[in-house]
């Protein structure tokens, strides 16, 4: 195993669509998952996609951790090859994100509140749930990097976008399901 550099915003990588993988069960998606656990444990966060350690293929980790798993309860650390979302209704709902790949930065960022998702694992089962609130939003963030696109993207008011350190003289007013800096 091995830790990976993280691509940062503005790196061509993130920007661009990743492409399927044709066998998710292959050893160099395997490794891919391994290296990418690694190098997530080692930056903190609570997800990560391929293309933000530079490989632009369809694969995602995330978890929820039990601080930050609110009613629906924590989910382990999960791996997606070839994810897919659906919105299950129209409520979106504001929550302050940050990224490994925007260092330093938070934002908030509007989210459906209710998904849907499937994938398959790199053991070859397939995957499919419902998610609610702050784990809706973290497959939402993790996908939305396979398609080559992050979080400032998806705000709809700039003037919420802050350095993280600078949140410690207190968030702006408003009610957001996510904390600043923990994405």
């Amino acid at each position: 195993m091995a830790i990976l550099k993280i691509a940062r915003m503005g790196h061509p990588v993130l920007r661009r669509p990743a492409d399927p993988v044709a066998d998710p069960t292959a050893p160099e998606i395997k490794r891919l998952v391994a290296d990418m656990l690694e190098t997530l444990a080692d930056a903190g966060g609570v997800g990560l996609a391929a293309p933000q350690v530079h490989v632009p293929l369809r694969v995602v980790i995330f978890e929820v951790p039990p601080h930050r798993a609110g009613e629906s309860g924590p989910v382990p650390m999960t791996h997606l090859v070839n994810p897919v979302i659906e919105p299950l209704d129209e409520e979106k709902l504001l929550g302050w994100e940050a990224c490994l790949s925007v260092p330093g930065l938070t934002g908030v960022v509007p989210r459906w509140r209710h998904i849907r998702y499937r994938g398959t694992t790199p053991e070859g089962e397939t995957v499919e749930r419902e998610a609610h609130d702050f784990h809706a939003r973290v497959v939402q963030h993790e996908c939305d990097h396979l398609d080559g696109t992050l979080y400032p993207q998806r705000m709809t008011d700039l003037s919420l976008l802050s350095f993280v350190e600078e949140m410690k003289h207190g968030a702006p007013p408003i009610q957001a399901t996510g904390k600043p800096g923990e994405d």
